[in-house]
């Protein structure tokens, strides 16, 4: 398993990052891993969903839970990410610290490249929490 964690400070209160987190339609917008969203199912606050990501145009599963206000967890329930990113967020008065862990492998033979695949999803992360940041502030 690889082990990737991002932590940004936003100038902007909880309940903004939020609105923009949790949107989970708009996920490509800022997470450019993500190429298409394809909403499942939905039952009070979890979501299963087809996910294309940008390598290879893979499809993948998720069970995304939105804990409000407090943080998304994202399993990979089927495809060639196995594990979960897990993204927190934590008011700092009217700031927001927003940290994003993901703990994942790649499945079958392509678990040889996890390590290359870690320093895209770590670089794909910081953009996308330094878009969210932006966002935020506005």
């Amino acid at each position: 398993m690889a082990t990737i964690e991002v932590e940004i400070e936003i100038n902007a209160t909880v309940d903004k990052v939020w609105n923009i987190v949790s949107d989970l339609d708009n996920e490509p917008k800022f997470w450019k891993g993500t190429k298409e969203v394809r909403n499942i199912s939905k039952d009070a606050n979890i979501i299963n969903r087809e996910v294309t990501i940008a390598f290879r145009d893979q499809k993948c599963l998720q069970e995304v839970k939105l804990e409000p206000k407090s943080g998304i967890l994202v399993k990979f329930t089927k495809g060639i990410i196995n594990g979960e990113k897990r993204i927190k967020l934590t008011p700092e008065g009217e700031k927001t610290l927003l940290r994003t862990v993901w703990e994942i492998k790649l499945t079958g033979m392509m678990g040889m490249f996890t390590g290359i695949i870690k320093n895209h999803i770590k670089s794909g992360t910081e953009q996308a929490m330094q878009s969210i940041k932006e966002e935020s502030e506005r």
